[in-house]
Formats: C-alpha cells, structure tokens, sequence
C-alpha cells in the first residue's frame, strides 16, 4: 500500500487490488440492483424500483426523473429548483405500505 489514504489504491498489491474491486462490484449489485421490485404508484403509475430492508427502511431507485412522472415532484419543481432531499411522494409511500402488506413486497430478512 503506497502512503496513507483513506480509501488505499493497492498499487503495489495487485492480486488485491482485484479482489477489492470484485468485491466492489459484487456489493454494487447486492446493494443497489439485487431484490429490488418493480412497484406502480397507484395514483399516477409511475413505476419505481423498491427493496424493503425492515418495516422503517428502504430504497426506492426511479426509473425517470421524479420531476417528469411524478404530480407531487412536477409541483414541487414547478415553484424552481428543488435545493436538497425532497420528501417522497405520500401516494408513492401508501402505494409501498400496500405492497408489502399484499405481500407483493417482502422485507429482507
């Protein structure tokens, strides 16, 4: 490892270096792409991607920008630019607490 760094580059260990970035990519998909299902919001049918980690926390990936599908976010958008994180969409919200209630959401276990 060359100097100190928070994030060390493995130059001069190769082999690795190629397992941290397997790793890298395996994590990327368990974390970001694996489990996630599609879910349409009942009220306009915009479709987003969503995993349920518990009953408190999960990760919803739009497929558009939420500006361009979304009436709650048009209108939040249509007042200028939106500086910061947004709250969700509150028939996007029920539409997931249906899901998983339905049982076409499970929650990780």
């Amino acid at each position: 490892m060359t100097g100190w760094a928070k994030a060390p580059d493995f130059a001069d260990r190769p082999e690795h270096r190629e397992q941290v970035r397997a790793q890298t990519v395996l994590d990327k998909e368990h974390y970001m792409e694996a489990g996630m299902t599609p879910i349409a919001c009942q009220s306009c049918g915009t479709e987003v991607l969503v995993r349920k980690h518990s009953s408190n926390q999960k990760t919803v990936q739009w497929r558009t920008n939420p500006a361009d599908s979304c009436p709650v976010f048009q209108k939040l958008s249509a007042n200028g630019p939106v500086f910061g994180k947004p709250d969700s969409c509150p028939s996007l919200e029920k539409t997931i607490d249906h899901a998983v209630a339905e049982g076409i959401l499970e929650i990780d276990q």
